[in-house]
């Protein structure tokens, strides 16, 4: 089965890296992608070879992986947990981790070889029970604010010996499934710590020594500091990790994270600073600024049960919601914010796939609005006038200060006055720190909300699937039968041709309903100081922080 195993990662290939490689041709800087690491100088976390110390104002949510689907939980499940497949620093393709190979044994079946003798650090087994109870666990749990939407084609899972996985596949010839191995979703635990339907928390993960990845964590304050320690025991494909130990310090402030990676308190500032600080930054010689290839989405999720006009409102009526997002799609200035906010660090985003991804297109940009990006109130006007709606309509919108950077206040402020102009809206808004957010936002709590979007692996299916299958990420109450159909459809087609055509057919039919209204697409970003190596390395199309890869 070797043939279909080499047109899977073709066609991953082509899906997924070489088009993420072009969007880092087009994005200049960006202000919340995934990012990478920076340089010390002789205070206490920057001296010269000790730990690499990573500054971020990043939170982490659950290091349990049924429970997270966020950048800053992800990024700590990287260093610490072992995976089936992994893509190499510096690409984007799936290979096998602590795999020995992987590989579609029928259409339907993906079979996976485990390394032997694989060992947790607390020096328990590592076989295929952990792997299928895993993904088992996942699927049973399907938690909100979890990852379980991406193993919507996983039918079963099998473990026939201590060393063979069996998934079972809904659909024939899945072309993501290998890089949903590597996603958010695929962090394999042990079967001996963690409950099999419920959260484990984050002191009983650290106390039962659940790690197989090239670190352990030594030490450990949530959202405050976090001490890793080199795994002389990973078996994965990352090696050895080139720095013995490093840290991440978590920050509640942009402003100190900068001080302190121009000062050399730390050796990284990794998300999230503004546009204006990484400005300023770039004419620092004492630090260096590095871009790599990114895929990040921001945009504004419309709940179709709790807006105006939704299923569950007082006064409920498709026609006049389906208006109101309409309207809101005519007046967003994208361009405005991108400039005016960002400074260019971000560009407008007239779709879901961002441009470079192969199937991106931009069925935004003609339907809504001056037919050329820019707002049109006469048109948004008209929009509400002809499906009855009496103005000004009120909107309650909500977005997040911390997660999506310092910005996002001035953002949202200018989002607001867009949606004002001419009186058809009246928008409150409000902001809620991430913890309780993204708890929120799953409950109908929140209307209208911002969101980001990180891809989990590198093919504009990962912009699709999440959020407009069944029982999607967003829990919007989105449902779209013939969207839904097409999704299941690429996910399957082996011909580029056909695939691309069916994501490009997906994207204009969900520009008729707009379940959210797409904003922005950006980069990633790190700032370093001069004596650490690997930061270019770390920040490739994976959109996978690695500690491993850095030194000093």
């Amino acid at each position: 089965m070797e043939s279909t195993r080499e047109r899977l990662l073709m066609a991953k290939k082509k899906f997924g890296f070489n088009a993420v490689l072009a969007v880092a041709g087009v994005s200049v800087l960006a202000l919340t992608a995934c990012t990478g690491p920076t340089g010390g100088g002789t205070a206490t976390g920057g001296t010269t070879g000790g730990p690499v110390v990573v500054g971020t104002t990043d939170k982490v949510t659950f290091l349990d992986p049924a429970f997270s689907y966020d950048n800053g939980s992800f990024m700590v499940m990287n260093q610490i947990y072992p995976f089936l497949l992994n893509s190499a620093p510096g690409s984007a393709d799936p290979k096998p981790d602590i795999a020995e190979s992987a590989e579609f044994t029928s259409p339907t079946e993906y079979t996976v070889k485990l390394k032997a003798g694989l060992k947790w650090a607390n020096g328990t087994d590592l076989d295929s029970k952990d792997v299928k109870f895993t993904f088992d666990r996942q699927v049973k749990i399907n938690d909100a604010n979890g990852p379980a939407t991406l193993l919507g084609n996983l039918d079963s899972v099998t473990a026939p010996d201590a060393t063979t996985v069996v998934f079972k596949l809904k659909t024939p010839n899945d072309q993501t499934f290998a890089q949903v191995l590597t996603s958010p979703v695929g962090p394999i635990v042990d079967d001996t710590v963690f409950s099999p339907d419920k959260a484990t928390e984050d002191d009983a993960i650290i106390a039962g020594k659940s790690f197989a990845g090239q670190f352990t964590i030594d030490s450990y304050k949530k959202n405050e500091l976090i001490s890793f320690k080199k795994n002389p025991d990973y078996k994965g494909m990352l090696g050895a990790a080139k720095s013995d130990a490093a840290t991440v310090k978590y920050y509640a402030n942009s402003n100190n994270l900068k001080l302190d990676v121009q000062q050399g308190n730390i050796d990284v500032a990794w998300r999230s600073m503004t546009a204006t600080d990484i400005e300023s930054l770039k004419k620092d010689d004492k630090v260096q600024v590095d871009i790599g290839p990114g895929g990040e989405l921001r945009y504004i999720v419309f709940n179709f049960n709790t807006m105006p006009f939704g299923a569950t409102s007082a006064t409920p009526d498709a026609a006049k919601s389906l208006a109101v997002r309409q309207a809101a799609a005519d007046l967003v200035d994208r361009e405005a914010i991108a400039s005016q906010v960002y400074k260019g660090t971000y560009l407008p985003a007239y779709s879901w796939v961002p441009q470079g991804f192969t199937g991106a297109i931009e069925p935004m940009k003609e339907a809504y609005g001056n037919g050329s990006g820019g707002p049109d109130a006469d048109k948004a006007k008209k929009t509400l006038a002809d499906a009855g709606v009496t103005t000004p309509v009120t909107l309650d919108l909500q977005y997040n200060p911390d997660h999506y950077g310092p910005s996002s206040a001035d953002e949202y402020a200018l989002v607001k006055s867009q949606l004002e102009a001419g009186g058809l809206f009246k928008v409150n808004l409000q902001s809620t720190e991430w913890v309780t957010y993204q708890k929120e936002r799953v409950k109908d709590t929140y209307p209208l909300y911002q969101l980001g979007w990180f891809p989990d692996y590198s093919d504009a299916d990962n912009y699709l699937s999440p959020f407009f299958s069944s029982n999607n990420f967003l829990k919007n109450h989105y449902d779209n039968k013939d969207v839904q159909a097409k999704i299941e459809e690429q996910r399957s087609t082996t011909d580029p041709a056909a695939r691309t055509k069916l994501i490009e057919d997906i994207q204009t039919a969900v520009a008729k309903d707009i379940s959210t209204l797409p904003l922005l697409q950006g980069a990633q970003v790190a700032v370093s100081g001069k004596n650490v190596s690997g930061v270019k390395t770390t920040l490739d199309a994976s959109f996978k922080f690695r500690l491993g890869v850095l030194s000093k």
